[in-house]
């Protein structure tokens, strides 16, 4: 090599060895600047120095939440943003006494969630497809001023061409209808919906949807919300995609159980917020008048305090953790939860094992076969944790059990679309629904009974007889657990 190609060379390094130096400095300023977690940063911090340039490309790239959300913005400027956050200025004094668990619950309620107490709501349980479908499909078809569906997954099956039907005859009546469906779970079917939606003249659109280099950063960042607001008074909510399995009566093959609810009264203003900003940010399309968003007053029968909680990676980020948490603080005698997916961080654990060990009854409800094999799996990994501080584990058995829900003293209920897992509660845009009510748990209640007939308790003998090589797996995949 001559001393030229060598000189050329060695420049060109020191060009390199500069800008690592430098380009790496101003990443880990960022990260140690922005990032809450310590271990997320040192990870963070120590990938951009090892990794020279990757790292620092990868932590541009993946590292930095660029969701900026304009819908708050365009919403102030047009005036249409109901129900603001006013801290303190809930129905605690007057429905709640103050000096209560979840009197002091609804006051955390008001500082974290953004959003008001409301009072006068019916919540209504839907039992999987069989009961919420056509509650909803009869919904669409008496709409007489707007439809908004908002929803993860959207199959072009059965159920969704009944949807499709339904919707493109709200359409034709003259009904105002916008569809969103997320850009990933648009693609759970093959075709997608999207563009039978698009042909038969529903409006439609797709979350964060693409994979240009502005959108790498958004791969995991989900619109995981299921919200269906008709003429902006009746709502619907849940976990319930809308997919033909879901009909467990017609016997489709993967049946899944759900639980998705009807809503009233004016809890309903804070569904319809949640799709009106979602809305706003993917097409900046702002949706406002009488016919969206309409004056709620409280339904006479309605026994339900309810609020909405609006959750994700932005302005929102872990208001729905934030609520678990102190709904884990508040219970006195009793914690019911089922979930399909449970990956809980460290801290969510060791708060449900202070309950438990401080005399109330945790139990939880988990699919026996899980859908997706390594979130079993890394489940497996985490359940000894609980297992050993006297949480009490079921396994359903199948049909695979999608439900999300959470009670507490058989007073308090928390519903919607978050998993316990860091996708959900880090990562997704989620939307949960908080309920103060008696009638109303001792339904879920008895919802949670029937499950257990169904179920079997999962004992810490058995998770500790596992084979070495079994343990080894559920470890390792339990390192994914973010992502998975």
């Amino acid at each position: 090599m001559s001393d030229a190609v060598t000189t050329s060379v060695s420049i060109w390094a020191e060009i390199v060895a500069v800008a690592h130096v430098l380009t790496a400095l101003a990443a880990s300023i960022h990260c140690v600047l922005t990032k809450e977690e310590p271990r997320a940063t040192i990870g963070w911090v120590g990938l951009i120095w090892l990794s020279p340039i990757i790292g620092t490309v990868l932590y541009y790239l993946l590292g930095i939440n660029r969701i900026r959300r304009k819908a708050v913005h365009l919403m102030r400027t047009e005036g249409a943003r109901e129900l603001p956050a006013t801290p303190g200025a809930s129905l605690v004094g007057d429905a709640l006494p103050p000096g209560t668990e979840l009197g002091r619950l609804a006051k955390l309620g008001d500082w974290t969630s953004g959003t008001r107490l409301t009072a006068g709501n019916v919540v209504t349980p839907l039992v999987n497809g069989d009961e919420a479908y056509p509650a909803m499909l009869a919904a669409i078809g008496a709409a007489r001023t707007s439809v908004a569906l908002s929803t993860y997954i959207f199959d072009y099956d059965d159920a969704g061409r009944e949807f499709l039907e339904a919707l493109q005859a709200a359409v034709r009546r003259g009904v105002a209808v916008r569809v969103l469906v997320d850009a990933t779970g648009a693609r759970y079917s093959v075709p997608s919906i999207v563009k039978p939606l698009k042909q038969a003249g529903v409006p439609v659109a797709r979350f964060l949807p693409g994979l240009g280099p502005r959108r790498i950063a958004a791969l995991n960042l989900r619109s995981h919300r299921k919200i269906l607001v008709v003429d902006g008074r009746i709502g619907f909510t849940g976990g319930m995609n809308i997919r033909q399995e879901n009909y467990l009566a017609r016997a489709y093959p993967r049946p899944i159980q759900d639980l998705h609810f009807r809503v009233e009264g004016p809890v309903v203003g804070h569904l319809r917020q949640a799709f009106v900003e979602d809305w706003v940010f993917t097409t900046r399309e702002v949706l406002s008048g009488d016919a969206w968003l309409p004056p709620l007053a409280p339904i006479p029968d309605g026994d339900v305090l309810a609020r909405g909680v609006l959750d994700g990676p932005d302005r929102d980020f872990e208001k729905i953790l934030w609520t678990i948490f102190g709904a884990i603080s508040a219970a006195r005698a009793s914690i019911r939860i089922v979930t399909p997916y449970f990956l809980p961080e460290a801290t969510t654990l060791k708060f449900l094992a202070v309950a438990a060990l401080a005399g109330v009854r945790v139990e939880i409800i988990l699919p026996e076969r899980n859908n997706v094999r390594l979130v079993e799996w890394a489940a497996m990994a985490v359940l000894p944790e609980v297992l050993r501080r006297n949480c009490i584990v079921y396994l359903a058995k199948p049909p695979f059990d999608h439900t999300k829900m959470m009670i507490i003293d058989d007073a308090w209920a928390f519903i919607g679309s978050a998993n316990w897992d860091a996708r959900s509660l880090r990562l997704n845009f989620e939307l949960n629904v908080e309920c103060y009510g008696k009638a109303l748990a001792g339904r879920l209640g008895e919802i949670f009974d029937a499950k257990l007939k169904a179920a079997r308790r999962l004992r810490l003998v058995e998770v500790e007889r596992r084979s070495y090589p079994v343990k080894l797996r559920d470890g390792v995949v339990r390192l994914l657990a973010p992502y998975l």
